[in-house]
């Protein structure tokens, strides 16, 4: 019997043929690390303190294969972890929860009886569950106001800038008259938007609520994946400040110059933060200031990059964002913006840290920050003053996945690439190291069971001279005098950190797990080793990213356990981009690959993604370019192909489809068809050519997914045919 069969669900049952979705156990036959072991993990979304930091409140999300679903649940917990509790008792999910009324209560979004997302909340020990709204439509996320009389809700509008709205004549017809860019967006055709609406709370009800951007088409939060964390309240509870990028048609789709915007409840003034205030220029300084006066002749900085997630500094004296400095770099250096509000003097007090800020929250003093971002593999957390003299607190072989104080302490969620989240507590001493404890212990059941493989730092010389790191990660009861597969993996983003993350789908542990030595290079265009590092990738796909790969490979090959004869190269995304690009250029170093939503004709991608800000800044030029060339140089050199006109890449010259002549290994092509970023078509013409060429191929399509796998059965399939693959050309 497969461990499948016997996923077990704890707690009470809504009915024999729909059971309750929770806590998962299965009958482990051995210490393998499987699939149905792997979405048999608890994962813990949310977390939030209360108050006087005495209490915390926490999701954790449950798969269950069989039903094809999940669900997500509320577990309360003192600070220190303990009494820990489950609040969800239905089979409906509940999810984003946040203490209200001093503490007493919690706020959190649920289903009511027409299936509609609404407020709820309910005592901190489950009871006395109350409806709060009865909106037509979905609640996506809201806040309330620091005194409680009023409330943000996120709801979605419909839009027709892009698409038309279908003819009242023509309720049926399924066709779209597309008009302008920006029609399609990650994985759904833009027929709506989302906007933020500020309703009045008297504490037992949430009454009908205003669309704070009515009338215009703008996304808030934006479109695909913000949320209430885009948008703040004053302390004062007089003002909302939050993130938009107020664009439409091209001039969204070439651009990420978002904004931050103060809305003023009572005048209903809104002013752009970002860009309202530039005494650089000469201009009359506007009468409405920040704070309703004059403001000082001070340097103002424009922000023209990526500029998301404010947060009131506790006094309400200073805002702080996540700011990008410059437009249509989405992969540029997050810096941590603080805009003094009586004055309106900018000051980026993260400068001293060379990556970006993932995360922050304000210190209860008003004059420090803490923030998490990676360096050299591993995402710590920091502190910055008002003066940007930054420290790191904690240290280790982790990634910490969020920031959020809790009384005189901080807590956070941890994970590794050895084991899932959870959540820490993170007590600062002084001049001493931070005192950090584990508060819960979610998968403690599988993490006891099964053997997890030892995780390596390796440095790597590179073949231009500067050191390259990878993790390297060993089968569990690693044998160094047997000789073993091993696995390239090629990171996606393109400029997205291999650090200590942990995935439920590209998951080191469960390729260590079934024998492969698993090396997962930090090779060029990774953010944590500099800005010349990050940004070397920038036009320059085919370049050193990929030597990169190849002296990672090649420098774990000079191991007497690694079989050279049985080497396998995969990734996702930009690395389903590398996996092709390597196919026709890795000279018989690798015996299989396997690429995920990979770009295989970089013409085709111009045209084809829905935000375009990305191949103009990675591509550096439209592929009617007149001053591109063909590839130029030793016929397969790798950087070797060169462009006319000064800063613009080959990208399309180099273009893994222009090299199928030189395939000559099986490939195994994995694409979903709601996947707007990289069509599906990438992933089909790649499968179709390998077979073309003769060569055995596979395709795995995913009907129903977008860019990643989201439903469970879908995500078995995804690792049982992942292995099966390698394993029939790797374990000969």
């Amino acid at each position: 019997m497969t461990a499948a069969l016997l996923l077990t669900t704890a707690g009470t049952t809504a009915s024999a043929e729909n059971p309750i979705i929770g806590k998962n156990q299965i009958e482990l036959q051995n210490d393998k690390f499987t699939p149905e072991a792997l979405w048999a993990m608890g994962r813990i979304g949310s977390v939030v303190a209360s108050p006087n930091g005495e209490k915390v409140v926490y999701t954790v999300s449950y798969y269950n294969v069989q039903q094809n679903k999940s669900r997500t649940t509320l577990y309360i917990m003192n600070a220190d972890g303990s009494e820990n509790t489950l609040l969800t008792t239905s089979a409906s999910s509940e999810y984003e929860p946040v203490f209200i009324k001093n503490g007493s209560k919690i706020a959190y979004l649920s289903a009511d009886n027409n299936g509609l997302s609404q407020l709820w909340e309910m005592n901190l020990d489950g009871s006395n569950r109350t409806q709060l709204t009865n909106e037509s439509a979905d609640i996506l996320g809201f806040k309330f106001s620091p005194n409680e009389k009023n409330v943000i809700l996120i709801k979605e509008v419909d839009t027709y800038t892009s698409i038309e709205k279908k003819h009242d004549d023509l309720p049926l017809s399924s066709g779209m008259v597309i008009t302008d860019l920006n029609y399609k967006h990650w994985d759904k055709f833009v027929t709506t938007i989302p906007h933020i609406f500020l309703a009045s709370f008297d504490g037992k009800k949430v009454s009908t609520s205003k669309d704070i951007l009515e009338g215009e088409p703008f996304e808030c939060p934006m479109l695909p994946f913000g949320g209430s964390e885009q948008f703040s309240w004053s302390p004062d509870s007089k003002k909302i400040v939050y993130t938009c990028r107020k664009k439409t048609g091209v001039d969204y789709a070439i651009s990420t110059d978002s904004d931050i915007y103060l809305y003023h409840i009572e005048t209903g003034i809104t002013t752009n933060l970002c860009k309202d205030f530039d005494y650089r220029a000469p201009k009359t300084i506007p009468s409405i200031s920040l704070e309703g006066q004059k403001v000082n002749h001070q340097e103002y900085d424009l922000n023209m990059g990526y500029d998301t997630n404010p947060q009131y500094s506790p006094d309400g004296s200073r805002i702080a964002w996540q700011s990008m400095e410059r437009d249509g770099y989405e992969s540029d250096r997050t810096r941590l913006c603080v805009l003094e509000l009586s004055s309106g003097k900018k000051t980026y007090v993260t400068e001293a840290f060379e990556s970006g800020v993932d995360a922050f929250c304000w210190d209860s003093n008003n004059k420090n920050l803490y923030f998490i971002g990676v360096w050299h593999g591993t995402t710590m957390v920091y502190s910055t003053d008002l003066k940007g003299n930054v420290k790191k607190i904690t240290d280790g072989d982790y990634d910490y996945a969020s920031i959020g104080l809790c009384g005189k302490q901080l807590i956070a969620k941890r994970h590794s690439l050895s084991a899932p989240d959870d959540i820490y507590s993170i007590r600062l001493n002084g001049k001493k190291p931070a005192t950090v404890t584990q508060l819960t212990q979610e998968n403690k059941y599988f993490t006891d069971h099964i053997a997890m493989g030892d995780v390596k730092a390796r440095w790597v010389n590179t073949t231009d001279g500067k050191q390259e790191l990878c993790w390297v990660v060993y089968p569990p009861h690693f044998d160094p005098t047997k000789k073993y597969p091993t696995l390239l993996f090629c990171q996606g983003g393109p400029q997205s950190p291999v650090s200590q993350f942990w995935s439920y789908r590209w998951n080191f542990q469960i390729m260590a797990s079934n024998g492969y030595i698993v090396v997962a290079p930090n090779r060029r265009g990774l953010p944590g080793f500099g800005m010349e590092w990050l940004e070397a990738i920038s036009g320059d796909y085919t370049g050193g990213c990929m030597q990169d790969y190849l002296d990672a490979i090649d420098d774990i090959c000079k191991e007497s356990y690694v079989d050279k004869d049985r080497l396998g190269c995969v990734g996702a995304s930009f690395g389903g981009y590398s996996v092709y690009w390597l196919a026709g250029h890795h000279e018989k170093r690798f015996k299989c690959f396997i690429s995920h939503d990979g770009i295989f004709n970089t013409q085709q991608q111009y045209v084809e993604t829905e935000e375009m800000w990305f191949p103009n800044w990675d591509f550096g030029a439209a592929p009617w370019h007149k001053g591109i060339t063909a590839p130029a140089g030793k016929k397969g050199s790798i950087g070797a192909a060169l462009v006319e006109k000064p800063g613009k890449s080959n990208a399309f010259a180099g273009s893994p489809h222009l090299y199928v002549d030189r395939w000559d290994t099986p490939i195994l092509c994995i694409h979903g068809d709601k996947d707007y970023r990289i069509l599906s078509s990438q992933g089909q013409s790649a499968f179709n050519a390998a077979r073309l060429r003769g060569l055995p191929a596979e395709l795995l399509l995913y009907p129903d997914e977008n860019h990643w796998v989201l439903k469970p059965q879908n995500g078995v399939l995804w690792q049982r045919t992942f292995f099966r693959w390698l394993d029939r050309w790797l374990k000969k």
